[in-house]
């Protein structure tokens, strides 16, 4: 059943929505990920800046980085090779330069549909520009269920059984175990709520992206002469031009955008969550921030992890033996010793670490969009620990399965309300771009030229100067 469910979904239904949406949003924006791609690294200035009582910009970007490098960097690439050939890669690529534009709109509609909170905090995602943008409630809630199911359920379960299978590997310890210390830990940090969780994130993420990425660097280094044969063989098989892979250019295509929205879950609704809690002085500003989440996720660590495999020799076509994340460490095992696989299981205990808590919060940020009991909130704290345990002793097959089949409806919901609200994308991207052109260094949003939509004007402070309103807007009256 899940494999029907899947094959109905990814080759006939999100492959259009994903690379079709993320093509016109492109083009139709003037190539926005590419126009503000130098403005994106900007943000490392506020690495050290921390604001009183909100989550600075950088925060939500190493928040939103955290939850999408996790198992999908590196035993989804190693699945994604393995099942759909080197080819699969470029597809990636191509998910992940169009689904920069794809988080751009999706970000900074969550920023301007955002709620204050009585405690001075934000709130805000797909649900949120669904309910007010749209006015559609129930799809809202059907919005919500998925994410609650998908990350809080179904991707921690994944996660789990990604380090646990990684331990056993290199250091034999029993799955049991890894679920077992993983379910204490998760019961720890979650009590903590977001402002613990940033904190922990835009500490770990940076240093371990880095020192991962130095790795494939040295793998990089030690093969230099067999790196530009490398490339041209993830281009060729993805368009079916490689004898090894000939007629395989589908499953190329199918593996590639799978795994890529697995890993960068550009359109999939889940980084406006956290986009949508930072403090920003525009909408447009966490869009610009969040595509480069995108960007980091595949372009470098998803990259990172491929030419890891493919240098190494350690990948043989056909031969499904080693899976998923042992083909990775077998992979970089192969090419700087035995070193290497634990290397690979620490990287990856880091990883999952953040992606945990983050799909954690993403869940319960779905559940207070239909209640904050505190029961109902500790009872969703108990069955997340459960599936973590649970996701540490299940197989490779039924994981992923289950994790493709909701990740796919919660992409379905969140880019059919892309689609409708690309106006209201494309009249704030405007509003950004018109201020940037007057000369504006920091673009600020006034909700005044946005008194026709339905957003809480108590997350915007007022503006005192005039701000050239956006085409299509009127301007207030001062």
């Amino acid at each position: 059943m899940l494999d029907l469910l899947n094959d109905l979904i990814w080759s006939k239904l999100l492959i259009v929505m994903l690379v079709g949406l993320g093509l016109y949003f492109t083009i139709r924006s003037g190539f926005v990920q590419f126009r503000y791609f130098g403005s994106m690294f900007r943000i490392f200035g506020e690495a050290f800046e921390r604001k009183p009582g909100q989550l600075s910009s950088f925060q939500a970007l190493m928040l939103s980085v955290a939850g999408r490098v996790g198992a999908g960097n590196i035993a989804g690439v190693a699945v994604a090779i393995m099942l759909g050939g080197p080819g699969a890669v470029f597809w990636m690529w191509v998910v992940a330069l169009v689904g920069m534009a794809t988080s751009y709109f999706e970000c900074s509609l969550a920023q301007l549909y955002k709620r204050r909170e009585a405690d001075g905090t934000f709130r805000g995602g797909p649900a949120f520009y669904i309910q007010h943008g749209l006015g559609q409630r129930w799809m809202a809630v059907l919005f919500s269920i998925l994410l609650l199911v998908t990350f809080g359920f179904g991707f921690n379960a994944l996660q789990s059984f990604t380090v646990a299978s990684s331990l056993y590997d290199t250091f034999g310890l029993p799955t049991y175990v890894s679920g077992i210390v993983l379910a204490i830990v998760m019961a720890i940090i979650i009590f903590g709520g977001i402002r613990r969780i940033a904190s922990i994130a835009d500490i770990l993420v940076p240093i371990m992206a880095f020192i991962y990425i130095g790795m494939a660097l040295t793998v990089i280094g030690m093969n230099i002469g067999e790196v530009p044969e490398t490339l041209g063989l993830i281009v060729r098989s993805a368009f079916g031009l490689e004898p090894a892979f000939a007629g395989g250019i589908g499953a190329a295509i199918i593996m590639g955008v799978k795994r890529g929205l697995f890993s960068n879950e550009a359109g999939l609704g889940s980084a406006p969550n956290v986009a949508a809690v930072a403090e920003v002085a525009h909408p447009s500003a966490q869009g610009i921030v969040q595509s480069l989440s995108v960007f980091i996720d595949t372009l470098l660590v998803c990259t990172s992890t491929a030419l890891i495999i493919l240098l190494s020799g350690a990948y043989t076509p056909g031969v499904e033996e080693v899976a998923g994340v042992v083909l990775t460490q077998s992979a970089l095992a192969a090419v700087v010793g035995e070193w290497g696989r634990v290397f690979v299981s620490i990287a990856l205990l880091l990883f999952v670490f953040t992606t945990l808590i983050y799909n954690y919060y993403l869940g319960e940020n779905a559940l207070g969009f239909f209640t904050s009991k505190r029961p109902v909130i500790q009872g969703y704290r108990a069955l997340v620990i459960a599936l973590v345990l649970w996701g540490s002793l299940q197989d490779l097959g039924t994981v992923f399965a289950f994790a493709d089949v909701t990740m796919g409806l919660l992409a379905i919901v969140n880019l059919i309300a892309l689609a409708f609200l690309f106006k209201i994308g494309l009249r704030l991207m405007r509003d950004y771009d018109g201020q940037v052109r007057a000369g504006a260094t920091q673009p600020v949003l006034d909700p005044k030229v946005y008194a026709d939509l339905d957003i809480d004007r108590s997350a915007w402070p007022e503006v005192p100067s005039i701000v050239q309103p956006p085409a299509g807007a009127t301007a207030p009256t001062r």
